[in-house]
């Protein structure tokens, strides 16, 4: 048997990012990463350019996460904020992860404040 990670070993996350676009068709576009490496992962990341926490929040609630199981801190640049959030849906970790600059002094984040 080869060592070979197929295309059928990513079905998972695959199969939970076909669902999440018929589930959920009017929420922002995430960056989507699958991942031979992690091949039961699917991750969906937002940037400033696609509403930042923004669309992290909306993703969030959708996906039923309760804002205290959010994890927040700023980067060692002191302007960039991390917000990341994990949960199973239909057989696959998702990894939310949302980032955006933050105010000069800001060092907390409240989820569900966006």
């Amino acid at each position: 048997m080869s060592d070979v990670l197929t295309l059928d070993g990513l079905s998972a996350p695959l199969r939970a990012l076909r669902l999440l676009a018929l589930d959920f068709p009017d929420l922002p576009a995430p960056v989507v990463d699958v991942s031979s490496i992690y091949p039961d992962r699917l991750a969906l990341s937002f940037h400033l350019s696609q509403g930042g926490f923004t669309g992290f929040e909306a993703w969030r609630a959708a996906l039923g996460i309760a804002p205290d199981a959010v994890d927040f801190h700023v980067q060692c640049d002191h302007r960039t904020g991390v917000m990341t959030a994990q949960t199973k849906y239909s057989g696959a970790d998702i990894e939310l992860t949302g980032y955006m600059e933050v105010p000069a002094g800001t060092r907390s984040y409240e989820a569900g404040a966006a």
